[in-house]
């Protein structure tokens, strides 16, 4: 078994990979195109992000990573609600525009939204969208992780999914 010392070692090595490298690598990695939304005391606000994966189902649990310097931080870190709405292989226009600098409200207008349980906007038309109430933050490096426990699940089941790999976005069907 390591001593603390040794552990405490391995955790500060400095770091080996510079950032180019690791985003080249990180760019061979297929991953679902989200719009993460939220809405509450902070106010509304939502952005694209392919960092979001399942942690647990009991009790069901998404993280979501959200760079501490994007322009929506302050917007989720005074809210507690946020819906993870995974794009329908159609919907690459709707992640370019909440990936970008575009208003918030030009943003919403672009497609129609119900509220969701937790107060979130939900995508109508989203392949999976789910409902969440932020449980945890971590800070690592550039980005805030959210935990986000499931409250509510809504799904369509006659659409593909769109997904972002070698820096651009490619549709998948369904069988």
């Amino acid at each position: 078994m390591k001593s603390q010392q040794q552990l405490h070692e391995v955790l500060t090595m400095p770091t080996l990979v510079d950032k180019q490298s690791f985003r080249n690598a990180m760019s061979t990695l297929a991953a679902a195109v989200n719009v993460v939304t939220t809405d509450g005391p902070g106010g509304r606000a939502g952005f694209t992000a392919t960092a979001v994966c399942s942690v647990c189902d009991e009790p069901p649990t998404l993280l979501v990573c959200l760079n501490r310097g994007a322009s929506v931080y302050d917007t989720f870190s005074r809210n507690d609600s946020v819906c993870v709405n995974t794009l329908a292989n159609h919907q690459s226009d709707l992640s370019n525009l909440f990936g970008g600098k575009t208003d918030m409200n030009q943003r919403f207008a672009a497609a129609d939204w119900s509220k969701a349980v937790s107060g979130a906007p939900v995508l109508d038309d989203a392949l999976v969208s789910f409902d969440c109430t932020v449980s945890k933050r971590v800070s690592v490096g550039t980005h805030d992780i959210l935990f986000c426990e499931v409250a509510s699940i809504r799904q369509q089941d006659d659409a593909g999914s769109l997904v972002y790999f070698d820096r651009g976005y490619h549709e998948l069907k369904g069988q």
